[in-house]
């Protein structure tokens, strides 16, 4: 079955000139078919090309949404992305229609995608996007946690040297974190931020969104870690709340100076991280830099 194009005040999407190329950036449902946007089986009729991340998960889709591609369908994963990317600018630049999906989610977003809209970009095509269910924002919304603020930090290292250190990086960050995370590395993930973020630290670990099975367990990152260690199946996102805002009291020397060794070791040069948490605590810079000062001279002194 062909799905007819929607009409109406959504329809300017169909007033492209024939020779103009488009990229179309597609949301696909998370879990549940049915949170499928209606427009999504309207460009999956439409687009000349349509680039998947999995043509077998988009055969399934098209089936479930009883929808024809009548265009060319290739794939385009994260294997393919850099050499598949100048062939579909091409189409691009030919007057395609092309339409870019994952296997669930937004193109781009911990997904193949990024490198095709910035080579669209750079040549001045045409980007848009059928917006759908996002993984990142539902978990933000049944965390319980604040969302006002908020910082997606995608997938961590699989190494844990790497992966403390990404977590260091903003182990004084206010904005609640969100990241994806394979299931057989949880425990250790929640480890880690238990670690880092320290164990009382409040997290919510949502597991197959939208599905049949969904879960969502929220505790500390102590509790969530001792409850990952006995094994966790499914699509996973972890929210965790951020850094609390410190008073007086914990804004001695000792603190500025871990804070601007955090920095350098995420790779700023020493008079940026400086400026850096000079700024975010509201103090001259003199004072951090005769922190750090005071604390080189000290470890210089130790026998």
């Amino acid at each position: 079955m062909t799905t007819e194009l929607p009409s109406g005040p959504f329809s300017s999407h169909d007033t492209d000139a024939p020779s103009a190329g488009v990229l179309v950036l597609a949301g696909t449902p998370i879990g549940d078919v049915a949170d499928a946007p209606p427009r999504l089986a309207a460009e999956l009729a439409r687009a000349d090309v349509v680039a998947a991340e999995d043509t077998r998960r988009l055969r399934g889709l098209t089936r479930a949404l009883g929808v024809h591609t009548s265009g060319r369908v290739l794939s385009y994963f994260e294997g393919n992305e850099s050499a598949r990317t100048p062939e579909l600018v091409t189409a691009l630049e030919g007057g395609a229609r092309v339409l870019l999906v994952t296997d669930a989610g937004m193109p781009s977003v911990s997904d193949p995608g990024y490198r095709l809209v910035a080579a669209a970009v750079e040549k001045d095509i045409k980007v848009t996007a059928v917006p759908g269910p996002s993984a990142v924002l539902t978990a933000l919304a049944l965390s319980g946690l604040p969302v006002d603020r908020f910082c997606f930090e995608g997938f961590l290292p699989r190494k844990a040297g790497e992966r403390l250190g990404r977590l260091r990086e903003v182990a004084a960050e206010r904005r609640t974190l969100v990241y994806f995370e394979a299931p057989h590395r949880l425990d250790d993930t929640l480890a880690a931020m238990s670690e880092v973020f320290g164990g009382t630290r409040r997290a919510a670990v949502c597991r197959e969104l939208t599905k049949t099975y969904e879960e969502v367990k929220r505790g500390s990152l102590a509790e969530l870690a001792q409850w990952a260690a006995e094994g966790v199946r499914g699509e996973i996102t972890v929210v965790v709340e951020g850094a609390a805002e410190p008073g007086p009291a914990e804004l001695d020397a000792e603190e500025l100076v871990r804070r601007v060794q955090v920095r350098e070791e995420a790779g700023e040069r020493r008079k940026e991280a400086i400026a850096a948490v000079a700024a975010g605590a509201g103090l001259p810079k003199r004072e951090v830099f005769d922190a750090v000062v005071a604390a080189k001279n000290a470890a210089r002194n130790v026998p």
